[in-house]
C-alpha cells in the first residue's frame, strides 16, 4: 500500500506542475480511474478542463483521443464506420476515436442525445456493437467528459440516467491569486505537456486497479454507507433517493481513496471525501430550484447523517 501511495503522490505532484492550485481535484480524477469509473467534469470554458485530461494520458502512459462534440457530430464519427473497397471488394472497418485508452469526450451536452447515447453506450458496456459485430474497447477504459453550464446558449442537458453512468462528477474552478499569478508569468501550459513523461504502464496501472477491491470494507462502514443510502430515500428533502449503483459508486470511490493514502481499510472519511462528488450529480431536490445551488444543500444534509 504505502508503494501504491509514493506511486499516486509521484503522479499528482507531476500532474499539479501543469496544472496549477488543483491538487484535490487531480487527485480525485486519479481516484476515479483507480475505481474504473469516468469522469464529469462541469465548469465554465478556459479553466483547465482539457488540460487535465491531457495530462493524466501523459502521465500515465495512456493513448489519448478528444473528441470535440458539437450539434452536427453523428455516432459514426464516435464509434467508426465500414467503407467498401473496391479493390478488396470487402468493407473494412475504420475505428472511431472511442478505441483509445482516455477520451475526451469535450463539452458533450453540445451534441445531441443521438450521438450522447453513442458515447454513454460505449462507457457502459466497455465494448461497442457496430453492424452487427461486437468490438472491445482497450484496457483500461477512461472517459473524461467535460461540460459547460446548462444556461449556457446550445446546450443539450444529460439526462439523469446518463449522468449516472459517471463515477464522478468535479468542477475545477478559477485558480487561487498564487496560481494564477504562477500561470501568468511562467511557461506556456502546452509546452510544459510536451515535456511530460509516463511515471508508469498500463499493466500497472491495471495492478493498482485491481488492488482497489481488495482495500477492506468493515461493517460498521457498510452500515454508514447504507444510512446514507436510507437517509437519500426517505429524507422529504429528495425527490429521488441514490440508487444501488450509486450506493457501489461510493464504496468503490471511497476504496481507492484509502488506496491513494496508503491504507488497506476505509475510514469514514474516505467516504465523506469522495460524497460530494459521487451523489451531487445523482441527487435532485423535491422543491426544484437551482439546480447547482440545490445540490450543495442536498449534499450538506447527507453530509450530516450521522456515522453508526
Amino acid at each position: 500500500m504505502t508503494d501504491i501511495k509514493a506511486v499516486i503522490d509521484t503522479l499528482a505532484a507531476r500532474a499539479s506542475d501543469v496544472v496549477l492550485g488543483k491538487e484535490h481535484e487531480i487527485r480525485l480524477s486519479l481516484a476515479c480511474l483507480l475505481a474504473r469509473g469516468h469522469l464529469l467534469i462541469e465548469d465554465l470554458p478556459g479553466v483547465g478542463k482539457t488540460t487535465l485530461a491531457h495530462v493524466l494520458a501523459k502521465i500515465l502512459g495512456l493513448e489519448y483521443h478528444r473528441i470535440q462534440f458539437t450539434s452536427d457530430l453523428l455516432p459514426a464519427d464516435i464509434l467508426g464506420v465500414s467503407i467498401f473497397e473496391k479493390e478488396r471488394g470487402d468493407f473494412r472497418f475504420l475505428p472511431g476515436p472511442i478505441f483509445a485508452q482516455l477520451i475526451l469526450a469535450d463539452e458533450v451536452n453540445r451534441a445531441t442525445p443521438k450521438a450522447q447515447s453513442a458515447l454513454l453506450e460505449a462507457m457502459e458496456e466497455g465494448q461497442v456493437t457496430i453492424e452487427g459485430e461486437t468490438r472491445p474497447l482497450p484496457e483500461p477504459f477512461f472517459v473524461i467528459a467535460t461540460q459547460n453550464p446548462t444556461h449556457q446558449i446550445g446546450t443539450f442537458p444529460l439526462p439523469e440516467s446518463q449522468l449516472d453512468r459517471f463515477l464522478m462528477r468535479i468542477s475545477l474552478g478559477y485558480p487561487n491569486p498564487r496560481a494564477e499569478r504562477k500561470l501568468l508569468t511562467g511557461q506556456d501550459r502546452r509546452e510544459l505537456l510536451k515535456d511530460l513523461q509516463p511515471c508508469l504502464d498500463s499493466a500497472q496501472l491495471a495492478r493498482i486497479q485491481t488492488a482497489v477491491p481488495q482495500v477492506h470494507v468493515a461493517d460498521a462502514l457498510l452500515d454508514y454507507l447504507q444510512a446514507l443510502l436510507h437517509s437519500s430515500r426517505q429524507s422529504s428533502h429528495f425527490s429521488v433517493g441514490l440508487s444501488p449503483r450509486a450506493g457501489l459508486s461510493l464504496l468503490h470511490s471511497a476504496q481507492a481513496w484509502a488506496l491513494m493514502a496508503g491504507r488497506d481499510h476505509v475510514l469514514p472519511e474516505d467516504v465523506q471525501t469522495v460524497l460530494p462528488h459521487v451523489v451531487g450529480h445523482r441527487l435532485r431536490g423535491s422543491n426544484g430550484g437551482d439546480e447547482d445551488t440545490n445540490a450543495d444543500a442536498l449534499i450538506a444534509k447527507l453530509a450530516a447523517v450521522a456515522i453508526p
